[in-house]
């Protein structure tokens, strides 16, 4: 499967903010969307794919991915490994966060995980800032512990980033757990350096500025907080998308086929006893009708 948009960027050429077309991120969402709604149905993962096959445009390289991810599904009985060998067309996040859910030793959940990449390219179809993209990915390992060394891994090596964001976001990886990430953020912000020439501090670096005034606003005023208070200010004051979160599990959903069950079971056993006080049961009924006579 081949990609027409143009070659990877280079340390002196800023990265697209979105290496795929628009119609790929929309028919992706589309994907995601319905497979998620289709597994709380408990509908087969193969049915499923093989449907959404059919309604996605012909136009875009969505379907030969889909058909490679669906002979991997049933050789190997997972996505992860398909996604993570079309690393042209899916994103190494999106590998990383897809394999995460399938992993039998992790409690995350696979619908949360498909969830999670309908709203990331969803955002991407409607339009990216990196600032926003890279916040919402961060959140996604935060929020579900997914773990920061191969998560930060995973966002450096996102193609929408240039090599100043890569070289960041490994520092991050070095750094986080031992510095906040409100002041990770405050620091490359706009904001950080307008306070320091108020001060007439002389802090010259050469470390580029990655985040604007308001993001760095938001970053000093969430410093010694938990970082959720940041993600969620972030949400509020400018728009960036919000982080899927697990739904509390209704037990009426989970308890009424069970009941339904034991129901027509019970209902069962007291035909049967009603028919054996009766004189007992006709087990004539249960019998197959004779053959018909040869030549009859």
């Amino acid at each position: 499967m081949t990609r027409s948009d143009p070659p990877q960027p280079t340390d002196d050429q800023p990265a697209p903010l979105s290496p795929l077309p628009r119609e790929e991120y929309v028919e992706q969402q589309h994907l995601f969307t319905v497979m998620g709604e289709q597994l709380r149905s408990n509908v087969p993962a193969q049915e499923v794919l093989a449907s959404v096959r059919e309604e996605v445009l012909a136009t875009t390289k969505l379907p030969m991915a889909i058909d490679f991810m669906l002979a991997e599904l049933r050789h190997l009985g997972t996505f992860s490994t398909a996604m993570d060998r079309l690393q042209h067309y899916f994103t190494p996040f999106q590998c990383y966060v897809m394999a995460e859910a399938e992993d039998d030793r992790r409690r995350f959940d696979l619908r949360i995980a498909l969830e999670i990449l309908a709203r990331e390219a969803k955002y991407r179809a409607d339009g990216i800032s990196l600032q926003g993209l890279f916040l919402y990915q961060l959140e996604v390992i935060s929020r579900n512990r997914l773990g920061y060394d191969r998560g930060l891994e995973a966002i450096a090596g996102d193609p929408s980033f240039d090599q100043r964001w890569r070289q960041w976001v490994l520092t991050v990886r070095r750094q986080i757990g031992i510095v906040e990430t409100a002041d990770l953020i405050y620091v490359r912000s706009e904001y950080y350096h307008e306070r320091a020439a108020q001060r007439d501090a002389k802090e010259e670096t050469d470390a580029p500025v990655l985040f604007g005034r308001r993001e760095g606003r938001i970053a000093w005023a969430n410093r010694r907080k938990d970082p959720i208070y940041l993600f969620a200010a972030l949400h509020r004051q400018l728009g960036y998308p919000e982080v899927p979160r697990p739904r509390p599990e209704d037990p009426e959903e989970r308890l009424l086929p069970v009941l339904a069950r034991r129901v027509e079971q019970l209902e069962t056993r007291l035909k049967l006893v009603e028919e054996e006080q009766r004189g007992g049961f006709d087990l004539t009924k249960f019998y197959e009708p004779p053959p018909p006579p040869a030549g009859g």
